[in-house]
């Protein structure tokens, strides 16, 4: 087995040189995830829909991932758009996704359930990383959306979670440098940190001296133009937005690129 696909199967991001980030891509589809291994990322989030944040990517668009993946990547868990406070039913549907990530051997999965006062949902983020068994758990930003961040990240290591996804419970990365730094001083070894919030190769670089963030994470969008010659301008399949349909979001390899070479320099 080649490293590449040793570290896949082991969900493990690809060998970073010791003092230098890893750097993991949030994607949308497959496309997505073959524009971030271009573009130089250690890992992938494998997400749907990111204009709601990100859902749950069909059992289809994993099971390809797993074939044309070279760098491991972790799929969200995540039912609908909208908060962390699940109904039983949705919650139930998220246990039978998890397992059928791990049957199908994905490497990661990444999660958020919340209770209704703002705090980690310990029963049911146990529930889930229980039925991941072997493969990488990541929190995401659930977390951000927590009353008290500090009882969070004690909470989501009780629950056996490997890092926690945080801007630092601001709209950016650098506004919540200050959390995140105090963040990463309270986990020790003991989960990993990993910083988000528009970070940009503009800003990458200075969130990283402010905080000693080992992980990183990012996206690197772009609108691509449909190949639709045709457009029927009388009917939209969602919202008034009709020339949105023939817009999608991409990953641009180059930012990807440009982003990391600002966060290791």
């Amino acid at each position: 087995m080649s490293s590449s696909m040793a570290n896949l199967a082991s969900g493990d991001a690809s060998p970073v040189p010791a003092g230098l980030p890893v750097i993991e891509i949030c994607v949308e589809g497959l496309d997505g995830l073959l524009a971030a291994q271009r573009g130089g990322a250690d890992r992938a989030e494998l997400c749907a829909s990111l204009i709601e944040g990100g859902i749950t990517p069909s059992y289809g668009t994993v099971m390809q991932a797993l074939k044309l993946a070279t760098i491991p990547f972790y799929t969200i868990i995540r039912p609908r758009g909208g908060d962390f406070h699940y109904s039983e039913a949705e919650f139930a549907s998220m246990l039978d996704d998890v397992e059928a990530l791990r049957a199908m051997g994905a490497p990661g999965i990444v999660i958020g359930c919340l209770t209704a006062d703002g705090a980690i949902d310990e029963p049911r983020m146990k529930a889930l990383i229980d039925r991941a068994g072997d493969m990488q758990v990541t929190c995401h930003r659930a977390f951000d959306m927590t009353a008290e961040p500090r009882e969070a990240l004690e909470a989501l290591i009780r629950c056996g979670v490997h890092r926690v996804l945080t801007s630092g419970q601001r709209n950016t990365a650098l506004e919540g440098a200050e959390l995140l730094k105090a963040l990463v001083e309270q986990a020790g070894d003991r989960i990993i940190i990993m910083g988000c919030g528009k970070l940009s190769a503009v800003t990458i670089g200075e969130v990283r001296r402010l905080t000693g963030l080992k992980e990183m994470h990012f996206s690197a969008p772009a609108q691509k133009l449909s190949a639709m010659i045709y457009r029927n301008p009388n009917v939209g399949m969602g919202g008034t937005d009709f020339d949105r349909e023939y817009r999608t979001t991409v990953t641009d390899p180059d930012i990807v690129r440009a982003t990391i070479t600002a966060a290791r320099a």
